[in-house]
């Protein structure tokens, strides 16, 4: 019956993403154990609750940051008390000052007394280097107000926590769609955040400017293969959240890693040979998934995936 519904599941969910999209409206999935998909917020936000409060995956856009918080008060009337960031785009992060200000932090003994703002909003989990892409050098202004930069960092391997009966970790995966990215695992109910690394709607966003790199991201598509476990019959099983798109398991990601190695090893061979960016564009080194992978514009078009992939392999000058 499992393997059912997920079916069911995967097929009628691009159909309700659209029709969101098409309303403005931001509507939760139950995807497993604790864990929820809020979509039509301009990117995925998962949200785990329980009876010690609500942890929330990224916020989506600016925009619809008010329609984030009232879906979240729907599936919950508890704190929201942790926001984490798989990275800094701002179509992941632009409601952080909105859902962060809904929610509190628990601080213990005088810390509130002498510290008027410490028990005032969530905090904001990120990798050190998605602050660092939000904030700015001193006598530079930044371009993200300061209240949706992180507040807590980490800076290399993974940040852990223990929060509504379960495990939460922030894995870091450096050089992949960008070099703050984080996979989000919730150890108890089996479901996997993986942000921008891995879309159901594109080819990969490779943001070369902001440390991204081909080997990178299929470095963190195969950790993700690492930590999902398929169920009967290779269906369900662990779940995994995208960045855009809809709820996947590991056969999904399986096909489209191979996809992206498959493409980076055509382009590898082709400087190999001395192509030039042009005439590897030319070459059309992604016409057998052009049809199912390229967006119409942006990072995940085929022409953008192209050129970040060369980028990223050709030799230095």
């Amino acid at each position: 019956m499992k393997t059912v519904a997920a079916a069911v599941f995967a097929i009628c969910l691009p159909i309700a993403a659209l029709a969101q999209q098409l309303s403005g409206d931001v509507q939760a999935l139950k995807v497993q154990g604790n864990v929820y998909l809020l979509t039509g917020a301009g990117s995925n936000i998962a949200v785990q609750i329980g009876d010690a409060g609500v942890l929330v995956v990224d916020t989506g856009v600016a925009e619809m940051s008010d329609k984030v918080v009232a879906a979240i008060r729907k599936l919950s009337d508890k704190p929201i008390q942790y926001v984490l960031n798989t990275h800094a785009d701002s179509d992941h992060t632009g409601g952080n000052d909105t859902v962060r200000k809904a929610g509190l932090t628990y601080v213990g003994a005088n810390v509130t007394g002498n510290l008027r703002d410490a028990g005032v909003g969530a905090q904001i989990y990120a990798h050190d280097n998605v602050l660092k892409r939000m904030s700015a050098p001193t006598g530079v202004q930044a371009s993200v107000p300061f209240g949706s930069w992180p507040t807590e960092t980490y800076l290399s391997g993974r940040k852990q926590m223990f929060f509504n009966s379960e495990p939460v970790e922030m894995i870091h995966q450096p050089a992949a769609h960008a070099d703050g990215d984080s996979l989000i695992f919730f150890r108890r109910s089996d479901v996997v955040v993986t942000g921008d690394i891995f879309v159901t709607t594109s080819y990969p966003f490779i943001d070369i400017d902001k440390g991204g790199s081909i080997q990178g991201e299929i470095d963190a598509l195969n950790n993700i293969l690492e930590l999902a476990i398929p169920g009967y019959q290779d269906e369900a099983g662990t779940y995994i959240i995208p960045g855009h798109g809809w709820i996947s398991d590991r056969p999904d990601l399986l096909e489209y890693r191979d996809m992206v190695t498959i493409i980076r090893d055509r382009i590898q061979a082709a400087i190999t040979k001395g192509q030039t960016l042009e005439q590897v564009k030319a070459a059309g080194l992604t016409k057998d998934y052009d049809r199912r992978y390229s967006a119409k514009s942006g990072l995940g078009n085929a022409e953008k995936f192209v050129e970040a992939v060369y980028k990223s392999l050709a030799p230095k000058k």
